[in-house]
C-alpha cells in the first residue's frame, strides 16, 4: 500500500494545523513550503501500494492452488513483482530521509503513528527476502536447503508484517491512488508517475517472460 514510513493523515492534535488539513489536496500544506513533491510522493506511493497488493494477492493464489503445480506462474509473477517492489522502496525510502532529514514540507506531513513506523522497515526488508530467497531457490543449482527455509521463513515473517502495514492503511490507499484521475486534485508530474508504474510493470513482465525458459527445479515434499 501507500508508504510503510509515512502517514499522510497521521493523528494530530487538536490544536495542530495539521488537524484540518486534507492530504489529497493540494491547498493543503501552506503556500510558502513545496507541496507537489509531497503530494506526488504520496499518490505514486499509494498506486504503486495496489499493483504490489494485487501481485501479491495473485502470487498467494499460486500457493493455495499447490505451488507444484503452478511452480511456472508462481515464479513469473514473483518476478513480476521486483521492478515493483524496488520502486516502492525507493519512494518510501525517499520520503523517510526527507522526513528525518527535516525538509519542511514533509515535517509538516506529520509522522506515521507508531505502529506503522515500527513495522515499515520489516515490510520492507520481509518483501525483499521472500523475492531474494525466492530467486535464489529457483536459479541455484544445486538449490541449497538455506533458500528453501529462508524463503518459507521470510514469507511467514513478511505475511504478518504486511498484514499490519494493509490494516493501517486501507482506508486512505484508494484515494490517494485514485487522486491523478480526479479534476480537482491535481498535481504536477501526473504524467511522470503514469510513466514509473508504467515502467516498473513492463520490466516486470520482461522478466517474468525471460523466467518461462528457466529450467525450474522439482519443488520438494
Amino acid at each position: 500500500m501507500s508508504s510503510p514510513l509515512w502517514d499522510s493523515q497521521a493523528v494530530a492534535t487538536q490544536d495542530s494545523p495539521r488537524a484540518t488539513r486534507d492530504p489529497l489536496d493540494p491547498r493543503s500544506l501552506p503556500d510558502t513550503r513545496p507541496r507537489d513533491g509531497v503530494l506526488a510522493n504520496e499518490r505514486l506511493t499509494a498506486t504503486l501500494g495496489v499493483v504490489l497488493l494485487l501481485l501479491f494477492a495473485a502470487e498467494g493464489l499460486t500457493i493455495l492452488l499447490h505451488v507444484k503445480s503452478t511452480l511456472p506462474i508462481h515464479v513469473f509473477i514473483g518476478m513480476v513483482l521486483v521492478p515493483p517492489v524496488l520502486a516502492k522502496v525507493a519512494t518510501t525510502g525517499y520520503r523517510f530521509s526527507r522526513y528525518y532529514l527535516g525538509d519542511p514540507a514533509y515535517v509538516d506531513r506529520g509522522p506515521p503513528m507508531w505502529l506503522l513506523r515500527l513495522v515499515g522497515p520489516f515490510v520492507v526488508l520481509t518483501s525483499v527476502a521472500v523475492l531474494a530467497t525466492g530467486i535464489a531457490e529457483t536459479v541455484l543449482d544445486p538449490r541449497p536447503a538455506w533458500s528453501e527455509l529462508g524463503h518459507k521463513a521470510s514469507f511467514v515473517a513478511w505475511f504478518g508484517c504486511m498484514t499490519i502495514h494493509v490494516l493501517g492503511h486501507v482506508r486512505k490507499t484508494p484515494a490517494l491512488a485514485s487522486a491523478d484521475w480526479r479534476t480537482s486534485t491535481k498535481v504536477a508530474g501526473r504524467g511522470a508517475r503514469v510513466a514509473i508504474v508504467a515502467g516498473s510493470i513492463m520490466g516486470g513482465l520482461l522478466l517474468g517472460l525471460w523466467s518461462l525458459g528457466w529450467h525450474l527445479p522439482t519443488p520438494r515434499g
